[in-house]
């Protein structure tokens, strides 16, 4: 299976680290890729018609993007312990806490947006602002959440990369003043999933 990536992109990091953990990394030909809504890339546009990474192309062919439906893919396929619950409260937790890694996601990015990446003149602080907010009370929510305890799951991979990517992009910081939360981070950055997958690069608008 080939893995469209891109090495500073928190979904498809999720993904590899997903796949690594289910013991599924071997199978993925890992292909990076720079992507941009300003840079164009053809050759991701030809296999997703949104034009971002990841994807992962099968055999036959068939593309499956975003980085919630690959994961998805891998499940059935992962012989090791599940990493999406298959159904009950432990699944809507999972779930749960992969939405909300998400939008840290989204909303980083909007922050970056709107304080590096937009022309000067274009910026919007007011929505810079809102983003911001968006991020600091995912923070205060991930620090008492319960889910942080639970056996590993998709929540908990999604979480992790999402925030070691805020942190490599020099966003909110989200460890001072959440002991609990910094301990849980500092710890899951020692799985070898996640040392074999680490950020780099810079995003070409």
């Amino acid at each position: 299976m080939d893995l469209l990536y891109q090495t500073h992109s928190p979904y498809a990091r999720k993904v590899l680290v997903f796949a690594h953990e289910a013991g599924l990394a071997a199978q993925l030909c890992v292909i990076h890729h720079e992507t941009s809504p300003t840079n164009r890339n053809d050759q991701v546009f030809a296999v997703n018609p949104l034009g971002k990474v990841p994807v992962l192309v099968l055999a036959d062919g068939e593309a499956i993007f975003d980085s919630v439906v690959i994961c998805d893919y891998l499940e059935t396929l992962n012989r090791h312990a599940a990493l999406i619950p298959a159904a009950g409260a432990r699944r809507r937790a999972a779930l749960r806490m992969q939405a909300v890694a998400q939008g840290m996601c989204e909303a980083g990015i909007g922050l970056r947006w709107d304080t590096s990446r937009r022309p000067e003149h274009l910026r919007y602080p007011a929505l810079a602002e809102g983003m911001k907010t968006k991020l600091i009370e995912s923070y205060d929510y991930l620090e008492q959440a319960t889910e942080l305890d639970e056996p590993l799951h998709v929540g908990h991979i999604a979480v992790a990369t999402a925030l070691d990517w805020l942190a490599f992009r020099n966003l909110p910081d989200f460890e001072t003043g959440r002991p609990r939360l910094s301990k849980w981070f500092r710890e899951f950055l020692q799985r070898p999933s996640m040392q074999a997958t680490q950020y780099d690069g810079e995003t070409h608008d």
